[in-house]
């Protein structure tokens, strides 16, 4: 939706991008460029805030130097995490590459 006009845009699946439609959320803003009244290009936030659905348990000892661990996003998209963090914990990804930024505040 248009923030200025309220106009609803709607926009094909296939023309947003399956790498894009994971990280879509509701209420997010996103800058879709026109030309001639037709969207021509989609541009995400460069950082995304997912929770851990899932992701192997946490072992006592482990530190943030140790290699990263699998994870299920709660947006369906697998990513690498620290390996002391667990499944409900909230963190930041980057769109363009899915990988994790840092523990969400």
């Amino acid at each position: 939706m248009d923030d200025d006009t309220y106009e609803q845009i709607e926009l094909q699946k296939t023309w947003v991008g399956e790498d894009s439609i994971p990280y879509l959320q509701d209420g997010m803003k996103v800058v879709i460029e026109m030309h001639d009244d037709r969207p021509i290009g989609l541009n995400l936030p460069d950082q995304v805030t997912v929770t851990v659905a899932e992701t192997e348990p946490t072992v006592k000892g482990q530190t943030a130097s140790s290699s990263y661990k699998p994870a299920m996003a709660d947006n369906g998209v697998r990513i690498m995490i620290p390996p002391y963090m667990s499944a409900g914990e909230r963190i930041i990804v980057d769109t363009s590459t899915g990988e994790y930024v840092r523990r969400a505040e």
